[in-house]
């Protein structure tokens, strides 16, 4: 475990912040549709500032402590594609005008990134208080990759979670965007535009992918730094990453798979750990460095694999629903009409 004085854990909370403000700027203040080439740079821009962050605990931390940031990085932005499906799905839901789609993504993903601060501080504290955490954690992930093959063509219901149904009762929906603007006014009454449920629906969305991504990241690492670091800077670069791989995500059509493999193999290297530590020594445990080595493999695989797959079947495309199970649908009351 690093021991990170609070001057440090400012410090990166600061710089995670300061990165965020810097995307709001260029998100809110200039709307626009955002080109291939300016989502190449920015997710570039990202990618590397993660990599100098991963350098740096490297340096400070050891190598223990970069590999296994890098660990939980790879994982955690691996299995943010998935939520990328499930984005590029509520955007066609919601039919949200491109030039305000980063706006909403960015609110949506500061907001996801404060909801899993809190499961992380969550699972940080029952892995301390609780020694059977990991195994609970392993189970988790094992029967989630059960699920991501079982409903791997399904689609998602993006307009029924519990927030976005609150959402709409609570205030009438508007036809138009009104400039980008979340809360208008029309005939003197305060209403929602679209964007507003477009942001519940993402931020909700991903909190359901952050109680199998967090355990899977926690099963790299125990250090509930890394574990946030690691959540942090794959979330930063989401925004970039969607408009950059929105057109190539239906073209991953073994992606559940290949995910379902990863969240397997992690469940079972928790639960090999908790026999480890807590039942018998002789039971070896998974390093790090193999666990990265083995994600990394399983990842190429799968892109490759389906790439092939798509380029001998052109007409077969992922489905979004592959990532998550999916609940029967409820008959929904009838709405007001929205104004």
């Amino acid at each position: 475990m690093l021991d990170i004085p609070l001057w440090a854990w400012g410090a990166t909370i600061g710089l995670i912040t300061a990165l965020f403000v810097l995307d709001f700027f260029v998100a809110v203040r200039r709307p626009h549709a955002v080109g291939l080439r300016e989502a190449a740079s920015w997710s570039v821009f990202y990618v590397a500032v993660s990599v100098l962050f991963g350098g740096a605990l490297w340096l400070l931390g050891g190598s223990t402590a970069g590999t296994e940031f890098f660990s939980g990085y790879i994982v955690e932005k691996s299995l943010s594609v998935d939520n990328l499906f499930v984005f590029v799905i509520i955007m066609a839901r919601f039919a949200v005008p491109a030039e305000y789609q980063q706006k909403t993504l960015l609110f949506g993903i500061a907001a996801a990134l404060a909801l899993r601060s809190v499961l992380i501080a969550i699972g940080a504290a029952a892995i301390n208080l609780f020694s059977f955490t990991f195994l609970v954690f392993g189970l988790v992930l094992i029967w989630t990759a059960v699920q991501l093959i079982r409903h791997r063509n399904e689609e998602p219901d993006v307009e029924d979670t519990f927030l976005v149904r609150r959402a709409r009762a609570l205030l009438p929906l508007s036809e138009g965007f009104h400039g980008g603007r979340m809360l208008a006014r029309e005939d003197g009454q305060r209403v929602m535009t679209p964007l507003l449920l477009v942001f519940v629906a993402i931020g909700s969305t991903d909190v359901l992918f952050a109680l199998d991504s967090i355990p899977a990241v926690f099963g790299v690492t125990r250090d509930a730094f890394l574990v946030f670091t690691a959540n942090a800077f794959a979330l930063l670069g989401l925004r970039a990453l969607y408009f950059l791989v929105k057109g190539l995500l239906e073209r991953l059509v073994y992606l559940s798979i290949g995910l379902s493999v990863v969240l397997a193999f992690i469940g079972v290297k928790l639960i090999l750990q908790f026999l480890h530590e807590d039942v018998t020594g002789s039971i070896p445990e998974i390093p790090t460095m193999f666990s990265l080595g083995v994600i990394l493999a399983i990842l190429l695989f799968t892109t490759a694999a389906s790439l092939v797959r798509v380029h001998a079947h052109p007409e077969e495309k992922a489905k979004a629903g592959a990532l998550r199970g999916h609940r029967e649908r409820r008959p929904r009351e009838e709405e007001p009409a929205a104004r």
